[in-house]
C-alpha cells in the first residue's frame, strides 16, 4: 500500500480545545465573578482575595525579572508582601472601627512623645491616629525594612557565586514590593476611606480602569495615528488615549447613579488620576516585558496572560489616590 495514499487522521476525530476567544470569555466571567463576590463579600473575603491577587502579581514580577537574568529572592519577597498588605489593610481596618466598636487608639510609650492626655489622644486629618502611633509606625516599619536588608544581603552571601550579582538581586526584590505590593495593600485605603468598609469605591475603582482600556482600544483602533510610546508599545496612540480618558470622566460622572455618597468633584478627580496613571502603569508593565523579551507576564488567566497585565494600571494609580485622599480626605 502507498504510505503517500494512506488516508490522514481525520482532524475532526480528534477532540478539540476550545478556542482563544473561548477561553477569554469563560475565564473572564469566572474571574469577574470572584471578584465581585471576593469584594463585596466583606473584609475578609476581601482582604484574602486581593492579598492572594498581590501574591501572584509579585510573582510574575519576579518572573520577569528572572527572565532578564537578575535573581530575586521569590519566597522571602511573598512572604514579606503579604505582611505588607495583611498590615496596612489591619491597620486602616482597626481605624475605621475603632470609633464604632469603642476600641482603645491611644497608649503609652516611654519617655512619652506629648506633653499632655489631650495631645496624646489627638487626631490627624483623615482619622489618622495620634503622633505617638505614626512614631511607632515608622519605627516598625524602619525596623521590617533593616531586617529585610539583612535577610537579603544573607541570602546573597550563602549562595554567592553562583546567584549572579547580589546588588541587582536585592535590588529587583525591593523593587518588586515597592511597585507590587505596597500599591496592592493601599486599595484597603481607598475601601475604608469614608471611615467604614465601602467596597463600592474599590468597585468603582476597578470600573474606571475598565473604561480606560476599553475607550482606548476603541478609540485607537478607530482614529489612532499619532503614536503614544512607540518604542514601548507601538499600538498605543494619542487619540486612544483621549478616548479613554474621555469614556472614564464619562463613567466616573455616571457612577453617581450608584455611589450617591462620593461627591462629584472626588469622583472625576479619581477618574481623572485613571486617565493619566492608568496608561502609564501599563507603558511601565510593557517597558519591563520588553527589556526582558517577555510576551505575557504569566499564565494565570487562561486566554488573558498574567494577573500583572491585567493590574498594570492600579500600580500607579493607587499610591497616586491614597496619597491624595490622606491630604483631601
Amino acid at each position: 500500500m502507498n504510505p503517500a495514499a494512506t488516508p490522514a487522521p481525520d482532524s475532526e476525530d480528534k477532540p478539540k480545545g476550545p478556542s482563544n476567544l473561548r477561553l477569554r470569555v469563560i475565564w473572564g466571567a469566572l474571574a469577574a465573578v470572584l471578584l465581585v463576590g471576593c469584594t463585596f463579600g466583606g473584609p475578609i473575603p476581601f482582604a484574602l482575595f486581593f492579598a492572594a491577587v498581590q501574591a501572584v502579581i509579585l510573582k510574575e514580577f519576579y518572573r520577569i525579572m528572572r527572565a532578564s537574568g537578575v535573581k530575586p529572592a521569590f519566597w522571602l519577597g511573598i512572604v514579606v508582601g503579604l505582611l505588607i498588605f495583611f498590615a496596612i489593610n489591619f491597620a486602616t481596618g482597626y481605624i475605621a472601627y475603632a470609633k464604632q466598636f469603642g476600641w482603645p487608639t491611644s497608649w503609652t510609650i516611654y519617655p512619652p512623645l506629648t506633653a499632655t492626655p489631650q495631645a496624646t489622644e489627638s487626631r490627624g486629618p483623615g482619622g489618622w491616629l495620634g503622633l505617638d502611633h505614626l512614631v511607632i509606625s515608622a519605627q516598625v516599619w524602619l525596623g521590617g525594612a533593616l531586617v529585610l536588608l539583612v535577610l537579603l544581603m544573607l541570602r546573597e552571601i550563602l549562595l554567592w557565586p553562583n546567584n549572579g550579582q547580589p546588588a541587582n538581586n536585592i535590588g529587583a526584590t525591593i523593587t518588586g514590593l515597592l511597585y507590587v505590593s505596597l500599591p496592592m495593600a493601599l486599595l484597603s485605603v481607598i475601601a475604608y476611606g469614608s471611615g467604614h468598609f465601602e467596597p463600592g469605591r474599590v468597585f468603582c475603582l476597578i470600573f474606571f480602569v475598565w473604561a480606560a482600556d476599553t475607550g482606548a482600544y476603541f478609540a485607537g483602533k478607530n482614529f489612532g495615528k499619532h503614536k503614544l510610546a512607540p518604542s514601548i508599545s507601538p499600538g498605543k496612540t494619542w487619540e486612544g488615549w483621549a478616548g479613554g480618558a474621555a469614556l472614564t470622566l464619562l463613567v466616573g460622572w455616571a457612577a453617581g447613579y450608584f455611589l450617591p455618597d462620593i461627591p462629584l468633584s472626588h469622583r472625576l478627580v479619581a477618574a481623572g488620576v485613571v486617565a493619566v496613571f492608568g496608561p502609564l502603569g501599563d507603558l511601565a508593565e510593557s517597558m519591563l516585558k520588553r527589556s526582558a523579551g517577555v510576551k505575557d507576564s504569566g499564565t494565570f488567566l487562561p486566554g488573558h496572560g498574567g494577573l500583572l497585565d491585567r493590574f498594570d494600571a492600579f500600580l500607579l494609580v493607587l499610591p497616586v489616590l491614597a496619597l491624595l485622599q490622606a491630604l483631601l480626605g
